[in-house]
């Protein structure tokens, strides 16, 4: 199937070139096969826990719950990922792909970087950078996952909706409005609370932990987690201001997507955690703090999801009105 007519007059396939189609194909298929490793051990957890072999502190049922809830979450993450390289994803209905690919996409492609810099401090101070077995298993799977999404997602959404990442930030007037430069304030304001936690920072921090310092590995996360969440709101901004004018729309529309999905995921994922606070689970920060934050994680990650959808949406009426003005009937593949 053929994309939008070039500039020069000529047709690209849905608006890319063959060479990044197969990269994003490749991606896609090894994604799948990293989650699904993940998505085997998880399996096989579920099995011992029900035949009793589960862990000491931690009840049967609680084992079994939280890893079928794993397992339903990397079983999506399989079929997301095989959409994103198959004729038959580009044919899903729009709404549920791009809410799963955004959720799949927050949650792990923003751990990139933690995953990378994590591994190397484990190797400098003497660990195990490569766990074997079962813990390679979810390591490969959760790194693999993540790299192939970062490379098959964007791909697929500029294939199936190319004018949306076409152009610069200039092509449009700005027309700055209060609802995303609130979200953008929130997003700051979550991002630099996290970054001192990343730091040393105790704002928030129980005193137990405060007394303790804080694990290297809660403020690698925080660290990560502060500095996505500073990514999606220049992102935002930028793209509710166009500026930079000559920055490529798709430099703003896929940090800001990832970001926000970031937010979205991870808040979803805590907030129940920091309320119910299940077995073993121990938060740094104080509850009120925890649900506090973990809300407005969730709120403006939709926020920003919507100003990116509403930027993507007014780039395509933009296109069609050209189009129609050329007397050109073909056009992007719809949602």
């Amino acid at each position: 199937m053929r994309g939008p007519v070039g500039a020069a007059g000529e047709q690209t396939e849905w608006g890319i070139g063959r060479r990044w189609i197969v990269v994003g194909k490749v991606a896609g298929y090894s994604a799948a096969l990293a989650m699904s490793l993940y998505l085997l051990v998880k399996v096989i957890w579920i099995v011992v826990g029900l035949l009793g072999n589960g862990p000491d502190d931690m009840g049967t049922a609680a084992w079994v719950v939280l890893n079928a809830v794993t397992v339903g979450m990397s079983a999506i993450g399989v079929t997301v990922a095989l959409a994103l390289t198959q004729n038959w994803g580009r044919r899903l209905p729009a709404r549920p792909l791009i809410f799963f690919a955004w959720v799949g996409g927050g949650f792990l492609v923003p751990m990139l970087p933690y995953l990378v810099i994590s591994g190397i401090l484990t190797a400098l101070r003497g660990g195990d950078p490569a766990p074997a077995g079962e813990g390679f298993l979810i390591g490969f799977g959760f790194l693999g996952m993540a790299a192939g999404l970062a490379v098959a997602l964007p791909i697929y959404l500029r294939q199936r909706w190319p004018v949306a990442f076409q152009g610069r930030l200039e092509d449009r007037p700005g027309r700055p409005s209060w609802f995303p430069l609130l979200a953008v304030a929130v997003t700051v304001a979550l991002g630099l609370l996290w970054l001192s936690w990343a730091v040393g920072g105790t704002l928030g921090i129980t005193p137990a932990h405060r007394a303790g310092g804080g694990d290297l590995n809660d403020r690698l996360l925080d660290g990560s987690a502060g500095l996505w969440a500073l990514v999606g709101g220049w992102s935002v901004w930028a793209f509710d201001h166009h500026r930079p004018a000559r920055l490529p729309r798709w430099v703003p529309m896929s940090l800001a997507f990832t970001a926000s999905g970031s937010l979205f995921a991870w808040g979803c994922w805590k907030l129940p955690m920091a309320i119910i606070r299940p077995a073993g689970y121990v938060a740094v920060d104080y509850p009120a703090v925890a649900v506090v934050q973990h809300t407005l994680s969730i709120v403006v990650g939709a926020a920003m999801l919507a100003t990116v959808l509403s930027a993507a949406l007014d780039r395509r009426q933009v296109a069609d009105d050209d189009g129609r003005r050329q007397g050109w009937t073909g056009g992007e593949p719809r949602g």
